[in-house]
């Protein structure tokens, strides 16, 4: 040790370094456990980022051809089916932001409400199931329930004498029906993080209010809605981040009959890239999509930190 400390006063160990490394050495087992995460991240998340540079070029499968500059972009932003995709990914990740957070939060709180321990553990199983699913599964059993020929709810329908409908083929329907599969699917698990928080509220709060004479209501909007802003503010900019991931949900459940509705920007790369062998126009718009998300993100986060005083990020 007195040799190490006679080193680093002499330069020729840097005292820094010498504690990184002690530090790196000591928690060996937990970089360890990360590591697979971290090879991951490498290889699935950056290095295909290599690839953006296609954007910019005339590739197709002979391999990368000239450099041609923003011609992908200028293409996409004149494209009728780019304008489509681009219109139906906001209005579906709106409509499903919105309706995912108001049902959310509202079953949150009933379950928060619910005092019979027994049953709210089986109401909270029965509503986390769905999201174990996959969306091969979902799509399967929604097609085979909502199925014009022997579906479930056309049986219904003819036994009333009503008309027969053709919920994911008909335009007018496709959306309703698309986001009622999806709020179905994911709404219990948005809620495991609110009834963490509200789990978290001091007790001698409502106590207080109920001394005062509140009631339960004027307890919700005074206690518990305050406390769930910050996680809903959280859990929206989260949501702001994936509005343009909407792929597999709507993979599995769309048509051409519905393109005009149904189709959004990641299901029209993957056409364009892997149906039409267009990579450099898939990549340009993949590319596209993302510096789009990325900027709702900043702007959510810059607004957080206006209304809340500091930003999540």
């Amino acid at each position: 040790m007195q040799r190490k400390a006679a080193m680093a006063r002499s330069g020729s160990l840097n005292p820094d370094k010498y504690r990184l490394w002690n530090r790196v050495y000591k928690y060996r087992m937990f970089y360890l456990l990360m590591l697979p995460g971290f090879v991951y991240l490498v290889l699935f998340r950056y290095l295909p980022m290599l690839g953006l540079r296609y954007a910019f070029f005339d590739y197709d499968l002979r391999g990368v051809g000239d450099f041609i500059g923003f011609e992908h972009f200028k293409d996409a932003f004149t494209s009728e089916g780019f304008i489509r995709a681009f219109r139906n990914t906001l209005i579906l990740s709106s409509a499903n932001i919105v309706i995912q957070m108001t049902l959310t939060i509202t079953i949150s709180l009933l379950l928060n409400e619910l005092k019979n321990q027994v049953f709210k553990k089986f109401v909270q199983t029965v509503v986390y199931l769905p999201h174990f699913l996959s969306w091969v599964v979902v799509g399967a059993l929604f097609t085979l329930i909502l199925s014009r020929q022997g579906g479930l709810v056309n049986m219904f329908l003819e036994s009333t004498g009503q008309e027969l409908k053709y919920f994911l083929g008909d335009v007018k329907l496709w959306r309703g029906t698309y986001l009622f599969i999806l709020s179905w699917r994911e709404v219990g698990w948005g809620t495991v993080i609110f009834l963490a928080s509200l789990s978290g509220i001091d007790p001698q709060l409502y106590e207080a209010a109920l001394m005062d004479g509140a009631n339960r209501w004027k307890q919700m909007i005074h206690i518990t809605i305050p406390h769930l802003v910050p996680v809903i503010v959280i859990v929206l900019i989260m949501n702001l981040a994936k509005i343009f991931n909407l792929f597999e949900s709507v993979f599995v459940l769309y048509n051409p009959l519905v393109y005009k509705v149904s189709d959004v920007i990641q299901t029209y790369v993957y056409r364009s890239g892997i149906a039409e062998f267009r990579f450099g126009y898939a990549t340009a718009v993949g590319l596209f999509r993302s510096v789009i998300a990325f900027v709702l993100v900043m702007t959510a986060n810059r607004a957080a930190k206006l209304i809340r005083g500091e930003s999540v990020l």
